[in-house]
């Protein structure tokens, strides 16, 4: 059965109950006490009458209490179904707006009118996943198309190279394989880019406690001699920030950050300054760097996937555009936000906050 037949004959059924339960307190309070015999009743020496008799009562009182009761039947099974069918309702929307999600269109919502009870919060609830789910889903295609863009772009110069040397066999080889290479290296490090991002995002990853500070110079000595190579001074400092985590996921979002910092910065005597500070209940890692201005609107979108600042793109260091993509991902599996601020005299200014967790003592 369904739950509006449920409903109606509970509904039908509780009548029916109360119904029965006051014929019965009808009989209880007031006609066991009726006499069985009939008796002769003269009050204050008028002429004398006869008293009703149970008898007579139950002869009048069964088949209307019989004929109430079919009505209250009736009545219930009725009542009950308009009753349960309008209680029902918003389940019935909600229902309707699953199916129309199930076949792919996810721009349907209930937005269910009325005032605030239990299915409005269902209802509001549904469509805030549902609203979340679509971004997703947009992102993820997004995501999809501009991964399936780049690498086709690498193999696509790996064929025309390829066709060039076939079709001229004189070639210098040695240019033709430093090309190939290079491609294939671009090729390499997409790929690995976007495995990074799919093992972060299923947080399949063991937690244990990490000093955030270790992680940032670890980071920063491991980059030291690319910092040296583009005329760029590492400055770091900060407190012991203990975080719980993955070390290696931890450690490759340090690097993203003092790598893009190093490698997006002033042609000339640039600096990158790292710190690690301990708020209340977070730690924060910050990198930020000098550079050219960089507008809000165009920080606001460096955490896309494959979004590069124009300057970028005309550089050596373009990268695969995930590099901020990684770092976002990393601190999202890990609670933790990101925030990007553009600085007054250029550079960006990038923190990284993670939940805080007491340090570990001996003994």
């Amino acid at each position: 059965m369904s739950v509006r037949v449920k409903l109606t004959l509970s509904y039908a059924g509780f009548l029916m109950l109360a119904g029965a339960l006051l014929m019965a307190a009808v009989w209880v309070f007031l006609l066991r006490y009726v006499p069985d015999r009939a008796k002769l009743y003269n009050p204050d020496d008028r002429p004398g009458s006869v008293f009703p008799i149970r008898s007579v009562l139950l002869e009048v009182f069964a088949p209307r209490a019989a004929a109430v009761l079919a009505f209250l039947l009736l009545f219930g099974l009725v009542g009950g179904w308009f009753l349960a069918g309008r209680m029902l309702a918003p389940l019935t929307r909600i229902t309707e707006t699953t199916r129309m999600t199930t076949s792919g269109s996810l721009s349907h919502r209930v937005r269910l009118p009325g005032r605030n009870d239990e299915f409005r919060e269902l209802a509001d609830a549904f469509d805030a996943m549902l609203v979340r789910l679509e971004a997703h889903v947009a992102e993820q295609r997004r995501f999809a198309a501009n991964a399936s863009h780049e690498l086709r772009t690498p193999l696509a110069i790996s064929k025309a190279l390829l066709d060039v040397a076939r079709t001229d066999p004189d070639r210098d080889t040695g240019e033709l394989i430093d090309r190939l290479h290079t491609v294939n290296t671009r090729a390499i490090d997409l790929t690995e880019a976007l495995l990074v991002i799919s093992q972060v995002e299923q947080r399949s990853f063991t937690r244990e406690r990490v000093d955030l500070s270790l992680v940032a110079e670890e980071a920063t000595e491991t980059l030291l001699p690319l910092a040296e190579k583009h005329g760029v001074t590492l400055e770091t400092e900060g407190d012991i920030t203990p975080a719980v985590g993955s070390p290696v996921l931890l450690l490759q979002l340090a690097t993203n950050l003092v790598h893009n910092a190093i490698v997006h910065n002033l042609p000339e005597r640039g600096t990158v300054r790292v710190r690690t500070a301990v708020r209340p209940g977070t730690v924060t890692l910050t990198v930020e760097n000098t550079g050219e201005p960089v507008a809000p609107e165009l920080a606001s979108t460096l955490t896309e996937p494959f979004q590069r600042g124009t300057e970028r793109v005309h550089t050596d260091h373009a990268g695969v555009g995930l590099g901020l993509a990684i770092v976002k991902t990393i601190a999202h599996a890990h609670d933790g936000t990101l925030t990007l601020t553009p600085r007054p005299g250029g550079g960006i200014r990038v923190t990284v906050e993670l939940p805080a967790t007491t340090p570990q003592t001996d003994g």
